[in-house]
């Protein structure tokens, strides 16, 4: 069996398939092997991960439910038991079946239980080493109840190691809702092992924060790529492109490498404070990720007579500032992407819909969003951008995909992968649905989960920042013939990637992780050891 970690930089990228093609992939790996040999598989799969992951247990309990992830836990809690008996350890099984309502493999798994000498018990043991979760696997489709319920509570209660077959009881395969009414509780020491492939729900959503550390075992069931089903989704790993592009040639100059403006950054003036940082940040991020020229296009507030023009960013003098009306010409060229939105306010109204008309190459996000969902001409025009050949990006946190959408962000959260999909088909264009597992969509293709990021980024001004980035990495990107709708889906979903890994690479000493400390980063990949580093060395001289 091929038992490996799904960290986050796996390589290549991971297909991601959901229950009916789980489904599909068992019953034509059942049909090359002898009866129960699959399960038999599993059952062992998990006892060995449990054993590497608390190789000195000696008291271990095992929660099964009524199906064949239950049979797994089953098959599982038999090795664990020849293991403990001759050194007087004990597993004890939680079973909450009906026997006349087992799948065949499952009543097998049953009757071989019964007959290993396990400790079958009602109530909790009041002391474990490891508790295995094999209560519900991909057939639970509604929220669980009853006795389940009290179940689950006690499984997330625990604060010792745990190891959840298949998937976490109580979250959706398909979706990464957690479906449980009882609270979703972070255990450091919380495993999942992932049986025969991996299901989008652990990548999105609540998915990653209720699976904790995440394993994967085919069982050995791989199949010729005629007869494997096609994947709902893939998770989305380390490339080239996603470290930043080694794309200097010698006779290269910066005009090469494209215009990025930032159109956004709504001055302050008597009647409001301004907006000006998200597009500073935005700008910094680009100007780091490679752009060749990168202008700020601000926007003046409702009080024209307000504060006055900077001349200059002072920590990046390279960033050129400008009125966004300034900008317009030059927004029109083939070379030129515009990041639309970061920090714009009502003033965006003055240059949205030239841009959405003219720009090639256009990244919309934050206040843009918002106007667009707000003005039934903008939406008219964002649809024909497709069909004038013209690139779009929108990358929406999950509020502004349900304004969007015309729902509300439960809606959108319970669905990742389908509200991301569906503004992807309905505006035909590239999404990025920010959040845990960023989800990058593109129209009739299977969505792209981002493998990387953490909690760290969950701070103002992060999102500005990926911004920039994407627009960065869309100058960088060929302008002489429209770009692939897969390779723009993947050159986005490199640019999430990069994003995230400066998150998941950042120093430990570090607690906080600030935007503005983001754009240095980008030049580096974000993955640098010597990035690492080189910051703990600044906190030391600054200490």
């Amino acid at each position: 069996m091929s038992l490996r970690r799904i960290a986050h930089q796996p390589s290549p990228h991971a297909p991601l398939h959901d229950v009916a093609a789980t489904r599909a992939w068992e019953a034509r790996a059942q049909d090359r092997l002898p009866p129960h040999a699959l399960m038999q598989r599993a059952g062992e799969a998990v006892y060995r991960l449990g054993a590497a992951i608390a190789p000195h247990a000696r008291r271990v309990w095992v929660v099964c439910g009524g199906g064949n992830n239950g049979g797994d836990g089953l098959l599982a809690a038999v090795r664990w038991q020849q293991r403990l008996q001759p050194i007087g350890g004990e597993v004890a099984v939680t079973w909450l079946g009906s026997e006349d309502r087992l799948p065949p493999d499952a009543r097998h798994a049953l009757g071989v239980a019964r007959g290993s000498g396990l400790r079958w018990t009602d109530e909790p043991p009041p002391q474990t080493d490891l508790a295995i979760d094999a209560l519900f696997g991909i057939g639970l489709r509604r929220p669980p109840h009853g006795e389940a319920l009290r179940w689950i509570a006690h499984l997330q209660e625990r604060s010792g190691p745990v190891l959840c077959v298949d998937l976490p009881s109580g979250l959706d395969a398909d979706r990464g809702e957690w479906l449980a009414p009882t609270p979703l509780q972070a255990n450091p020491q919380r495993h999942t092992l992932a049986l025969l492939t991996l299901k989008p729900g652990l990548f999105t959503g609540q998915g990653r924060e209720a699976a904790g550390h995440l394993w994967f075992d085919d069982l050995d069931t791989s199949l010729p790529d005629a007869e494997a089903p096609p994947p709902a989704a893939w998770l989305h790993g380390q490339t080239v492109l996603a470290e930043a592009p080694r794309r200097w040639q010698h006779g290269a100059h910066k005009g090469r490498h494209g215009n990025l403006l930032i159109v956004g950054g709504q001055l302050p003036d008597a009647r409001q404070p301004g907006m000006t940082g998200a597009a500073v940040l935005a700008a910094r991020a680009g100007l780091h990720a490679g752009a060749g020229r990168v202008y700020v296009g601000l926007l003046p507030g409702p009080d024209a007579t307000g504060a006055a023009w900077p001349a200059f960013d002072p920590l990046q003098p390279e960033l050129m500032l400008r009125s966004a009306t300034q900008l317009r010409d030059l927004a029109r060229e083939p070379d030129s992407v515009s990041v639309c939105g970061c920090g714009g306010g009502q003033a965006l109204a003055a240059v949205l819909p030239d841009l959405l008309t003219h720009s090639p190459r256009l990244v919309l996000d934050a206040d843009a969003l918002n106007a667009i969902a707000r003005e039934p001409r903008w939406q008219q025009a964002l649809a024909r951008r497709a069909e004038a050949g013209l690139h779009t990006v929108l990358t929406p946190h999950p509020l502004e995909a349900a304004r969007l959408l015309g729902t509300d962000t439960m809606q959108v959260q319970r669905d990742r992968l389908r509200a991301a999909q569906t503004l992807a088909d309905t505006w035909r264009c590239v999404v990025v649905l920010k959040g845990s597992g960023s989800i990058t969509a593109a129209p009739g293709l299977p969505p792209r989960i981002n493998a990387s990021g953490n909690g760290l980024l969950a701070t103002a001004g992060t999102g500005d920042v990926l911004a920039g980035l994407i627009g960065a990495r869309l100058c960088l990107a060929p302008t002489r013939s429209p770009i692939d709708p897969a390779a723009l889906q993947a050159l986005v979903a490199d640019a999430v990637y990069a994003h995230g890994r400066v998150a998941d690479t950042w120093p430990a000493n570090r607690l906080t992780l600030c935007a503005g400390d983001m754009p240095a980063c980008l030049g580096q990949g974000g993955s640098s050891d010597h990035q690492q580093a080189d910051l703990q060395q600044n906190d030391e001289h600054q200490h």
